[in-house]
């Protein structure tokens, strides 16, 4: 096995890597590992996680992610490699051996090249030792002080590595070798002195001369500007040496004098008080450095965190890749950077929108060509090729410190050739897609863009209309805020309507754009067709493959808040590869929103205009087909031994997209993040009349009631039942009553269940189906005898247990016997209840190793205990309560190992409990 702290947190065996989940599981892997084998005290892993105010449930958070941990590596066969995860009292202590781990290699081959007599066998150990780093150490954990202060410890001991592998190459003579590893350290890195005295000795013992001091007094101004200091007596003493043209012995060396290289020439040498502006430019600079930026925007607020995003990749020497949505705020983000930070850059700026999304686009040649002009290239000397021009672009880059902004970038080919060649320049890019290219082949790092809070929202909105106004209105003000989405765009459009029309109020343009079938208009200028969100919006989907603009099209008819692969094959009506594809390509584009790991939703005017671009008609009824064979596969899975509690639509097609599960977890997982969008699917089957996927889809997530039955359900099923009743279906209504009926039951509304119950058995009935009719009996039973056993509910579950059996139906006639044995207990009819119990416990249940089987045999083991202890059998009965307690337990039914443990205290023995799952309320009923 292999941990990695030095770049991306990782860990990897033979057969890959492991999939360790979100960013703060990944936090949880390197707190543990910066400690290995020592104990981790759980609070010190909650301060890993959050800086400060850490949740309620951080505990839980810690715990669960532990867990899975364990779970992984356990998977990884990790123990074979002597690695082991254990709890230590109130501590975690990750045991592996040290040679598993990058950090104690790094630190072991440092130490070993720092030792090394012969410059060449330094030089390869301590290479060797930078080779294990594959980017920012502790690179995907949450950005808390504690990860960020190791980080930086890891990110010292590194820079000392690479000042001896400097001086190794020194010590070598290889002194261009020396300057090559220090350059880019000291662009990532300009204010460590160490560094730039090092790089600055390097230059001039490779005989550049004027690179050395050109060096100097960048480092000098940034002193100056960024921490009001001088340089210390390491790098001055090495400027004034130099300066004096004195020989500058090597490290660990004799002293190297160095005279120009032939037909150079002395150089023009800045004195050490030069003005910052000037001294830091370089030779090749002629005429003013180009400060080509357009005025930027009015009215910026907010977006600390992107520029802080923005200091931090462009300060390092990278590309900074600004994405978001169109009319997000990209363009003003730059600018705003840009103007604020273009005076660290005294070689010029340089701007280029490339029009990449409306107008004609740009071409790179064109744009060189106009950078060239302003860095002082004459026309006559203009190269004709636009290689040439992009070599010579590259040419007078290398040694100036520029700031590139290039603006509406639509692919990475657009800015390649636009990139300084230099490593002291800054360059930001804005698109409205993701540039993987630029990301991949340029190392570019993207600072995401996305609409804005309520709150800053509202202030952009003050901002452009006043804030007496707004203040005048806050919830008017607010509201607007949210009918536009917190779109900047859609925001200062908004204003402008309001400064158009100054006797409106707030209110009065909220209640316009209120209107669906206007907001979109209403957001355009000047009632200009080409200006405003939906503008936009068109530009952004014009140039996509065609596949991702016909789903982007059918994303309007989607009734829930997001949807996934199956769901968009569905709309698409091709294979969810091709979906996911497309997909993918729209959360490039920033059309869709990637809200969970393969998970998509759209932000609101995103969505009204795909509704406007019209829509295949048979787009909803394929998607509710896909839900309706996803959630009949789901119910299959979540409860294997159950009967279908109905087959799919007559007319429905057989190969509908649908989901497979492997477990009943991974079932009632689907059910838990499918709930809004099935409930919103029942909604949208009812209005279009698909009467016969909307009772489907609302009772098809009875396994998920079952474990959840509190959780508001009711108005679910009320319209499942009034789409059952318009179909005069009486299978259909039988069904949908015997659920809501016992949903309502168990909310305590028992006048309403019995409405729905009483009518159930006799529906199931009609429809010839022996086991609906058992289990509306049953629960009919149930509700009945909350008021006392009566000689009605006992015939209703006789009756079930009679049709169940004929209908071989073995855990529904468990379900009836259940019940059953709780009216003989009610009534003290103890031996009855032994004999039910035992007959019960011997029905073949096919197995069922988890679910309702397993719950209503634990149920009947403990009233079978129950029993026994009644009847003076304890010995007997502890081993039953027992073994139903453990049942209960492994399937998280809380009511169940509540009812064992207070049978295992009159029994007066004690006994280990374990803990149950906090906030479970299940149930051993199903329709």
């Amino acid at each position: 096995m292999d941990f990695r702290l030095l770049g991306r947190v990782g860990a990897a065996t033979g057969s890959g890597e492991l999939q360790l989940g979100p960013t703060k599981r990944r936090s949880v892997l390197a707190a543990l590992l910066l400690k290995a084998n020592s104990a981790v005290p759980v609070e010190q892993l909650i301060d890993a996680l959050w800086d400060e105010g850490p949740p309620a449930h951080a505990r839980t958070v810690v715990q669960g992610h532990v867990s899975r941990l364990r779970a992984l590596l356990a998977s990884a066969g990790a123990g074979e490699h002597g690695v082991s995860l254990m709890t230590r009292g109130p501590s975690y202590v990750f045991e592996v051996p040290r040679t598993l781990l990058d950090t104690y290699r790094f630190e072991r081959l440092a130490r070993r090249g720092r030792s090394r007599q012969r410059p060449a066998d330094a030089v390869a150990v301590l290479g060797e030792a930078l080779a294990l780093w594959h980017g920012p150490a502790l690179d995907g954990t949450v950005p808390s002080a504690a990860l960020r202060a190791a980080a930086q410890t890891l990110e010292e001991a590194r820079l000392d590595v690479v000042e001896s592998l400097a001086g190794a190459y020194e010590r070598l003579g290889d002194h261009a070798g020396a300057a090559a590893v220090l350059q880019a350290e000291a662009a990532a890195h300009p204010l460590r002195e160490s560094l730039a005295e090092a790089l600055v000795l390097a230059l001039y013992r490779a005989g550049r001369r004027s690179d050395a001091l050109d060096r100097y007094h960048r480092v000098r101004c940034l002193l100056a500007d960024e921490l009001g200091v001088d340089p210390g007596p390491g790098l001055r003493g090495a400027y004034e040496k130099i300066l004096r043209g004195e020989p500058v012995g090597a490290a660990g060396g004799g002293p190297v004098d160095l005279l120009p290289a032939p037909g150079t020439g002395p150089a023009p040498v800045p004195g050490p008080d030069a003005p910052c502006g000037e001294a830091g430019r370089s030779p090749a600079a002629a005429g003013p450095a180009p400060r080509l930026l357009p005025r930027g925007v009015r009215g910026f607020l907010g977006r600390d965190t992107e520029l802080a995003a923005l200091d931090r990749i462009a300060g390092a020497g990278a590309v900074a890749l600004v994405t978001g949505p169109a009319g997000v705020g990209k363009t003003a983000l730059a600018l705003q950077w840009a103007h604020s930070r273009q005076a660290r850059y005294p070689d010029g700026t340089l701007f280029a929108d490339l029009r990449g999304f409306g107008g004609v686009r740009v071409e790179p040649a064109e744009t060189v060509r106009e950078f060239l002009l302003a860095l002082g290239v004459p026309t006559r000397d203009l190269p004709d090729s636009a290689a040439a021009g992009a070599a010579l672009y590259r040419e007078l880059t290398g040694e100036r410190a520029l700031l590139v902004v290039l603006d509406n970038a639509r692919g990475a080919d657009q800015v390649r050739s636009l990139l300084p060649s230099g490593t002291g320049s800054a360059v930001l890019v804005t698109s409205r897609i993701r540039l993987s290219g630029l990301i991949v082949e340029e190392l570019a790092r993207p600072v995401p863009l996305d609409v804005l809070g309520p709150v800053p929202a509202t202030e952009l909105l003050a901002a452009a209309v006043g804030e007496e106004r707004v203040a005048a209105e806050p919830e008017a003000a607010d509201r607007l805020a949210r009918l536009c989405d917190g779109l900047p765009l859609a925001l200062r459009i908004t204003a402008a309507q309001l400064a158009a029309r100054p006797h409106w109020r707030l209110a009065d343009l909220a209640a316009e754009l209120a209107d669906e079938q206007r907001r979109l208009a209403l957001l355009s200028l000047d009632d200009a067709e080409e200006s405003g969100v939906a503008a936009a919006l068109r530009i952004t989907v014009q140039g996509l493959p065609p596949e991702a603009v016909r789903l982007f099209a059918l994303l309007g008819v989607v009734p829930g808040p997001d949807l996934e692969r199956y769901a968009a094959a569905a709309l698409l009506g091709r294979d969810p590869a091709v979906a996911a594809e497309a997909l993918d390509r729209l959360a490039g584009a920033h059309l869709v929103t990637e809200c969970a790991p393969g998970r998509y939703s759209m932000h609101d005017l995103v969505r009204l205009y795909a509704r406007g671009l019209g829509t295949d008609e048979g787009a909803l009824l394929r998607l509710l087909d896909s839900y309706t064979a996803t959630a009949l596969a789901a119910s299959l899975a979540a409860e294997p031994g159950e009967k279908p509690c109905c087959t799919l639509p007559q007319e429905a097609p057989a190969d509908a997209p649908a989901r497979k599960f492997a477990d009943r977890d991974a079932a009632l997982r689907w059910y838990a993040a499918e709930r809004e969008n099935l409930a919103a699917a029942v909604t949208a089957a009812r209005a279009a009349g698909h009467d016969d996927r909307a009772w489907r889809l609302a009772v098809l997530q009875w396994p998920y009631v079952v474990w959840s039955v509190r959780d508001g359900w009711a108005p679910l099923l009320e319209q499942a039942l009034e789409a059952s009743r318009r179909l005069a279906d009486p299978d259909a209504e039988s069904r949908v009553r015997a659920l809501l009926g016992w949903v309502l039951t168990r909310e305590g509304r028992l006048s309403e269940a019995l409405v729905q119950l009483e009518l159930a058995p006799a529906l199931a009935a009609r429809a010839h189906d022996p086991s609906s009719e058992a289990i509306a009996l049953v629960n009919l039973a149930v509700a009945l005898d909350t008021d006392g056993i009566t000689g009605t509910s006992l015939h209703h579950v006789t009756r079930a247990v009679r049709l169940a059996r004929e209908a071989e139906d073995v855990l529904t006639e468990l379900l009836a016997l259940q019940h059953r044995t709780h009216q003989l207990l009610a009534r003290g009819d103890i031996a009855a209840a032994e004999r039910c119990t035992a007959y019960a416990l011997a029905l073949d249940d096919h197995g069922a190793t988890a679910g309702l089987g397993v719950l209503r045999k634990a149920s009947l083991r403990l009233s079978r205990g129950e029993a026994l202890l009644a009847l003076g059998e304890r010995d007997a009965a502890e081993s039953c309560v027992r073994r139903a307690l453990a049942e209960a337990a492994s399937q998280g039914f809380q009511e169940g190992v509540d009812r064992a443990r207070s049978q295992l205290e009159a029994l007066v023995r004690p006994v280990d409990l374990p803990a149950p799952p906090e906030g479970d309320d299940r149930s051993v009923l199903s329709p």
